[in-house]
């Protein structure tokens, strides 16, 4: 979801943009072949171009099961139009499973754990296959789903990481990431590692230290610890997804909670403070992701309860703490028909009167034998979420705030 726009993707239907605003209806589509070949390999992931400004046509990345991707541009106008501005063939066959665009960088993972950066030619033509320049690439045997990708620009630097999961000796499940700063004419200045274990703890793919030195390799080296592992402290459950926009890291958990880190990343260091427990869903949840603002959505897997959160400034005050145990830190939504009111509100405006038990609600009532997948986004005005019943058929839900 991308400037009041959802972007989806499929080997039927092709590449889709569909309205949230207004009518909320499909305003441009294209089918995915390629010149030269018969039958287009399956898309597996989608990412936007986040450093296009609003008023400009957003640029979409499509990763496919080959390991190929394609660059597309949405033309707006009467009508709109996609246009494929290039198409990268795969250098191996692997599926590109995960992708973060800021352009003119494009972050790759592929089912092979191979983290690639490449820089896109701005000046590609739009009806040839474009080269882009493979910057850096990443191994590692560690890093599994969950995971996100992000990238960031800075006055000078620019900053791809990834984020996952990671399992710990008593301790369960803890985070760690990966953070590539380059110069901002591509040249890599450091790679570095962070995790939020505690200095006590160990992973079971080897002791992490907070922060590593520059490194070429996303793997951890193995290191024996110095203390004796302690019983004690919070065990956190596997992650269920995961989703990190700087400097909000955002878990979720399948025993109704999810856990809360703060990045910190500097010149000189890279580290990620202990996790806030955040509580309020009353069953498994199967989604998050943290926006622009400080704001943050989560969903349950049955599809039946949405949270947005407040996240900004984290939980380190006491002030944030006692909202978050009064339950003033987030606003719960659940799909039952609301009684109508003449008030017309963003959900900016919604999140200001948390803890006053306001409910919000879908125009009918959530089908209670769908489940749902994971994927949620949202905006200032809606909260989408991708839905699943039994048979397999799928379904965006909009929940509107206006």
């Amino acid at each position: 979801m991308h400037n009041s726009i959802v972007f989806t993707v499929d080997s039927i239907s092709g590449l889709r943009a569909w309205a949230t605003r207004e009518d909320r209806v499909l305003i441009a589509r294209t089918t995915l072949d390629t010149p030269g070949i018969d039958e287009p390999p399956a898309p597996t992931s989608l990412a936007v171009d986040a450093s296009e400004p609003v008023e400009k046509d957003p640029k979409i990345a499509v990763g496919f099961k080959d390991g190929s991707f394609s660059i597309y541009t949405l033309q707006q106008g009467q009508p709109n139009v996609f246009i494929r501005i290039c198409t990268y063939p795969s250098p191996s066959s692997q599926a590109i499973c995960a992708l973060a665009f800021s352009g003119p960088y494009l972050l790759t993972l592929n089912s092979d754990q191979l983290l690639s950066l490449y820089k896109i030619p701005t000046e590609a033509s739009k009806t040839s296959q474009c080269a882009p320049q493979v910057l850096h690439s990443l191994g590692s045997s560690v890093v599994r789903p969950p995971l996100s990708l992000s990238m960031r620009t800075t006055s000078g630097n620019v900053i791809a990481s990834i984020a996952y999961a990671l399992p710990t000796y008593f301790s369960g499940w803890t985070v760690g990431i990966q953070e590539m700063r380059l110069s901002l004419s591509g040249e890599l200045i450091e790679s570095r590692l962070a995790t939020a274990v505690d200095k006590h703890y160990h992973s079971l793919s080897g002791h992490l230290s907070a922060s590593s030195p520059s490194t070429r390799s996303s793997s951890p080296s193995p290191e024996r610890p110095q203390n004796s592992v302690p019983l004690g402290g919070p065990v956190y459950s596997k992650p269920t997804s995961l989703s990190y926009t700087h400097p909000y890291l955002l878990v979720s958990h399948p025993d109704n909670t999810l856990t809360l880190y703060l990045v910190t990343s500097t010149s000189s260091s890279l580290s990620i403070g202990p996790g806030s427990r955040l509580w309020g869903h009353t069953s498994s949840v199967s989604g998050a992701h943290v926006g622009g603002k400080g704001k943050a959505v989560s969903v349950s897997r049955l599809g039946n309860e949405l949270r947005v959160w407040e996240l900004e400034g984290g939980l380190g005050s006491s002030a944030a703490r006692r909202r978050l145990l009064a339950g003033e830190l987030s606003i719960q939504v659940r799909p039952e028909r609301a009684a109508a009111t003449g008030d017309s509100n963003t959900l900016s405006q919604v999140t200001s009167k948390r803890g006053f038990g306001l409910g919000l609600a879908l125009d009918h009532r959530f089908d209670d034998t769908s489940i749902t997948r994971g994927w949620v986004g949202f905006d200032e005005e809606n909260v989408i979420v991708l839905q699943e019943k039994s048979q397999g058929t799928q379904a965006l839900v909009v929940y509107d705030f206006t």
